[in-house]
């Protein structure tokens, strides 16, 4: 796909602006979802055609992998790759504005409160267990 702009804010927006992939890569990093079925039954209720279209957007764009989950062929399995995994930052940042102007839980806001306290430190762990549980 050709950009329309050689902003590198374009062309990011390109690969992973759209509120669905977004959401696809949030329940990858944050709620284990790894199937079709999963990211269908998330509480956003993506149609069946767009999460298609993401997961196969994504797929192309190197953010995730899919392979045949080894226990169930017909099965296929999503994971992050690295370069999917490095959006994690822009996750956490869209999440905190969130929490800052947005009605939230206290569990979220706890944990909103915990970043801005050792952002780096969080996010370091963070990566580190996505990659671990990921399959690059």
């Amino acid at each position: 796909m050709e950009s329309k702009s050689n902003c590198p804010v374009n062309k990011s927006l390109e690969v992973f602006g759209d509120k669905w992939s977004l959401l696809i890569i949030r329940d990858l990093m944050f709620n284990e979802k790894r199937t079709y079925r999963e990211f269908l039954y998330s509480d956003e209720k993506i149609a069946t055609n767009i999460l298609a279209t993401r997961l196969e957007m994504l797929c192309k764009e190197g953010i995730i992998i899919k392979k045949k989950d080894p226990n169930h062929k017909q099965k296929i399995i999503y994971s992050l790759t690295e370069k999917g995994i490095d959006i994690l930052p822009i996750i956490i940042e869209i999440g905190c504005w969130g929490v800052k102007y947005k009605p939230v839980t206290s569990k979220q806001k706890l944990r909103a409160k915990e970043l801005k306290n050792d952002k780096e430190k969080l996010l370091k762990e963070m990566k580190r267990e996505l990659l671990k549980n990921t399959q690059i």
